[in-house]
């Protein structure tokens, strides 16, 4: 057992506790795939700004920042006290409500593409939604999608690299063809076939842009579906509201059919959106035509759409990014840690780089080569070594042992709250989390 492993282990024996609670409670002990860590994961109390505590009462700089949710941090004061409020008039009320329209508005003022808004409660039922509506608007069946892009867990969106993962039959796979990414010439060879319905994607790259994306690429597929009349679909459940105020399509000027929508669109409640093209929204529409409406039609119900807490949640935190300089304040703070990363390996003599677009901030270790800043220059496959999982476990408990908490362990996801003092205090814990790694061998 090395050094780093044996430190967690004595910090955290209330966590290790809770774990084998909950082993007999979850499958693998834990409540999502993202949360698994060896040899158990930490269990939170409570959380506040940018940073959050956990049951044996150390404090964390917070980077996972509820999956990317909570763009105005934990706990802020104008979303605790609208949904205060709300709960106090009713979580449920099974009707129209004004707060939802005054949600969609707020939606519809932030992303350039949004002529129309349907509501669901996340991000795997919006994806799910906006392959139904592209499928229906065109009568076509194939999605492209590209290697490694998450976009939930339904079952035509869910195999990352063509291959079926268990529970899903392979005949709905073979409707879906998974193509490299940033290759052009080989989703024009596939749209030929004239059966395509949709192209999805991250627009900034695979895993919030792990294995980034470049902006004439998406301009590429613009072109591309266009001429071929496929619907583009951009995932923006990670990048609405983060890369921009109105997400990567604003920031890149790329103007999506369909946009998928979740996490900072509920302001941290369960929450999502897909939003588009009138006419490609309006095949959920009721048109008083029997025919239509029994076969035509693409029907959606939903217990918890637009809910009034999350409606309350979402049109608050929109309003306040719509009105304060939210994004620029956490890119800023995106940019510090970045450089900051790049003179701390530099220094240390370790390879890597520090690397994203907007607030997001990906780390790559032992892998040299030049890194411009924004979009990582490594090949697909060098990348995918130099985020490979045994070291992003060992890096995510080091740095937990120094009071930093990132997601996937390899990725900073910022708020508008993180603050210079949350910097340097992340990269002290960085350099004592690189200096446990270098004694193990690791880098």
């Amino acid at each position: 057992m090395g050094a780093i492993l044996e430190e967690y282990i004595r910090r955290h024996p209330r966590s290790a506790e809770a774990y084998r609670r909950a082993k007999d409670l979850f499958p693998g002990g834990v409540t999502h795939d993202t949360r698994y860590l060896t040899p158990f994961p930490l269990f939170i109390t409570h959380a506040s700004g940018s940073r959050k505590w956990d049951l044996d009462g150390h404090e964390y700089v917070d980077y996972v920042m509820g999956h990317g949710a909570l763009i105005l941090g934990h706990a802020h004061p104008s979303l605790v006290q609208a949904v205060s409020q709300q709960v106090a008039r009713g979580t449920h009320l099974g009707g129209n409500t004004l707060e939802e329209v005054r949600w969609a508005e707020a939606i519809q003022r932030l992303i350039p593409s949004a002529q129309k808004v349907r509501f669901h409660s996340s991000g795997t039922e919006a994806t799910m939604m906006a392959v139904r509506l592209a499928r229906a608007y065109t009568g076509r069946r194939r999605l492209i999608k590209f290697a490694d892009h998450f976009h939930g867990w339904s079952d035509p969106l869910m195999p990352a690299s063509g291959v079926a993962p268990g529970g899903i039959p392979e005949e709905t796979w073979s409707t879906v063809t998974v193509l490299p990414p940033n290759d052009l010439a080989s989703v024009e060879k596939a749209l030929q076939q004239g059966d395509v319905a949709a192209v999805i994607l991250e627009p900034t790259g695979a895993h919030m842009g792990q294995y980034p994306l470049r902006p004439e690429f998406l301009h590429g597929l613009r072109d591309l579906t266009r001429r071929y009349g496929a619907v583009l679909i951009f995932d923006e459940v990670v990048t609405g509201f983060r890369t921009s105020p109105g997400g990567a399509q604003a920031r890149f000027g790329v103007l999506p059919d369909l946009t998928t929508l979740a996490k900072i669109v509920a302001g941290g409640l369960p929450g999502a959106a897909v939003v588009g093209r009138a006419e490609i929204l309006d095949m959920i529409q009721h048109r008083g035509n029997p025919e239509w409406d029994s076969r035509g039609r693409v029907g959606h119900p939903g217990t918890f759409n637009a809910n009034p807490l999350s409606a309350v949640a979402g049109a608050t935190c929109l309003e306040i990014l719509a009105t304060q300089p939210i994004n620029q304040r956490a890119e800023e703070m995106a940019g510090r840690l970045k450089e900051g990363i790049r003179t701390l390996l530099r220094q240390m003599e370790i390879p890597g780089c520090a690397f994203g677009v907007g607030a997001v901030v990906e780390l790559t270790l032992t892998v040299p080569h030049d890194c411009p800043g924004d979009f990582c220059p490594l090949p697909y496959e060098r990348l995918k070594h130099a985020t490979r999982p045994a070291l992003r476990q060992a890096l995510r408990r080091a740095l937990l042992n120094n009071g930093v908490d990132l997601m996937g362990g390899g990725r900073f996801l910022l708020s508008g709250v993180h603050t210079e003092e949350d910097i340097q205090k992340t990269l002290q814990g960085l350099e004592g989390a690189l200096t446990a790694l270098r004694r193990e061998g690791l880098v």
